[in-house]
């Protein structure tokens, strides 16, 4: 069994339903999912804003290499076309943490795999990610750059204006929990 944090993005075309088509496709496996969040693009590259939010999920028979798979398949099937890094996307799907059930306990999975490295090494530096993380998993830890912290410690750790340019919006990904 696995469970993960899965970081969604989109900022061309339909944003919205491009994000949902997600949270459509993980149905009974979500566990949690963030506000929308309306977020200004990172790495540089001049774009529009995206639409980020977080998903938790979990699922007996994948493996983190399994979601990995899904999140990219999802990525096409929105027609992402990855011609510059950190370019505009239709739709990013990122794994950014998981841990597998190894007899009654979880345990973090670490993996500097370049296809699937995590913790995402990253994500202790994305305001995009952590703001609505902690909404979704206040509690939650994340072990990055050789320090484990929790995710208001990671966030307090960055700069404001890059926190303060993580709002959230009114949009709903139509999700709730059964």
């Amino acid at each position: 069994m696995s469970r993960v944090v899965l970081s969604i993005g989109s900022n061309l075309g339909d944003r919205l339903a491009h994000l949902r088509s997600v949270v459509d496709a993980l149905g009974p496996r979500l566990l949690a999912v963030s506000s929308v969040y309306s977020t200004p693009p990172w790495g540089g590259v001049p774009q529009q804003d995206y639409l980020n939010a977080v998903l938790v999920a979990e699922d007996p028979e994948l493996e983190p290499s399994d979601w990995l798979r899904l999140g990219q398949e999802l990525e096409q099937a929105a027609e992402r076309v990855r011609e510059v890094r950190w370019g505009a996307r239709t739709l990013d799907v990122d794994v950014v943490w998981a841990a597998q059930r190894r007899r009654d306990a979880q345990v973090v999975v670490r993996s500097a795999d370049p296809t699937l490295t995590l913790p995402h090494p990253q994500a202790h530096n994305r305001a995009f990610v952590l703001v609505p993380w902690l909404e979704v998993e206040p509690g939650a830890v994340l072990e990055a750059a050789g320090a484990q912290r929790t995710l208001r410690e990671w966030l307090s750790a960055l700069d404001t204006t890059d926190v303060d340019g993580v709002r959230r919006t009114e949009l709903s990904l139509g999700w709730s929990v059964s």
